[in-house]
């Protein structure tokens, strides 16, 4: 009886040896999941990020691209991988939020929602998308693609050019059209998103545009607007030469440039901020993309307004949209600092709400 009794033991001590065992491979097996290597917990959260956003099923990553120093973009870059899509947006909608709420920038990051702000944004009601027009930064393709999902037109490539910007005959409504329960209703549940671009960049491009290359056969730029702006600005009365990137920017800077604002009508939105455009304190956007990572933030928009299945945005030729150091500091040498510094002061809400950092040539 007493060797049965012990071996009883010995099997009861047995047992719970291989239950202490089996224990600490459980325990060992917890520590492991749980403090797994940041990099290794990122990578597993990001699926579920994206779910908030959009469903994704199959993910290209493309070849990242090493620009020359004087191609960098003057805001944050990101990687070019569409997994990290969502979390770009998101860091770019917080910042915006954080920026909004300083209140030392109030005066440079906030404005009514005027009608001339709703006069910039169109309306897609077949698919609920609002889209506020910032031009210079790709604003006509946008356009193209909401003509289309209105009906308009079945394709982009069948829209005549001249159509885009004929309000009367493109099928986009304006927001500023609607009563203002409707507008108030499309605001609140709407998809909306807009696209901004490096401020001085963007100032370059509207001056080579409206000013230089005029292409769009728009005689008032030159024959209205630039004499109204050289009598105002120009330093030597004796230069002849039509308006000059100097004057342009003496125009913006100044403090008082509202009085010529109202004289030039709605033709001042290709220079104007984006604060005064869209109000990006005022309305929630959904998404704000950025000019420099187009190629990545178009796909992105489509998929998030959900209509990628329907419509693509026209092929981007390469090498557009990448922001160009050099050029913009050989535009801006021959200005003065201080003429640069009141651009600045004027445009600084911009550069601060989308994460572009002041240009190194106002720090030398």
């Amino acid at each position: 009886w007493l060797t049965s009794d012990n071996m009883h033991h010995q099997w009861l001590l047995l047992a719970a040896c291989f239950w202490v065992i089996f224990m600490f491979m459980v325990a060992s097996k917890f520590i492991t999941l749980t403090f797994k290597d940041p990099d290794g917990y990122g990578a597993k959260q990001e699926p579920l990020i994206l779910t908030a956003v959009t469903k994704v099923e199959e993910v290209h990553v493309p070849e990242e691209k090493h620009w020359p120093e004087e191609f960098q973009p003057t805001g944050k870059t990101f990687s070019g991988n569409l997994v990290r899509q969502p979390l770009v947006h998101m860091e770019r909608l917080e910042l915006l939020r954080n920026v909004c709420r300083d209140t030392a920038l109030r005066d440079l990051s906030h404005t009514t929602v005027s009608k001339f702000v709703l006069d910039r944004i169109f309306v897609c009601d077949k698919h609920k998308i609002l889209f506020c027009q910032t031009p210079k930064v790709g604003n006509t393709q946008w356009k193209k693609v909401l003509i289309v999902l209105n009906g308009a037109f079945s394709s982009i490539e069948e829209i005549p050019e001249n159509i885009v910007h004929d309000h009367e005959k493109n099928g986009l409504p304006r927001l500023s059209s609607f009563s203002d329960s409707e507008i108030k209703k499309r605001l609140n549940l709407y998809f909306k998103f807009f696209i901004v671009r490096d401020p001085f960049e963007r100032l370059i491009s509207a001056f080579k545009d409206k000013f230089v290359h005029n292409p769009r056969f728009e005689p008032w730029y030159r024959h209205e607007i630039a004499p109204g702006i050289i009598r105002k600005y120009r330093k030597n009365r004796t230069e002849t030469k039509g308006l000059q990137f100097e004057d342009f920017v003496r125009y913006l800077g100044d403090p008082n440039h509202r009085w010529l604002d109202v004289q030039f009508g709605d033709h001042i939105i290709h220079w104007v901020t984006y604060v005064e455009l869209c109000a990006p304190c005022e309305i929630t956007y959904s998404v704000i993309g950025h000019h420099e990572t187009l190629e990545d933030d178009a796909p992105y928009i489509l998929k998030a307004a959900g209509i990628d299945h329907l419509v693509s945005y026209p092929t981007i030729p390469p090498g557009i949209t990448v922001y160009n150091r050099t050029k913009v500091e050989r535009y801006f040498s021959g200005i003065s600092k201080r003429d640069i510094r009141r651009l600045y002061a004027r445009f600084e809400g911009d550069f601060k709400l989308f994460g572009y950092r002041e240009p190194d040539f106002l720090l030398n």
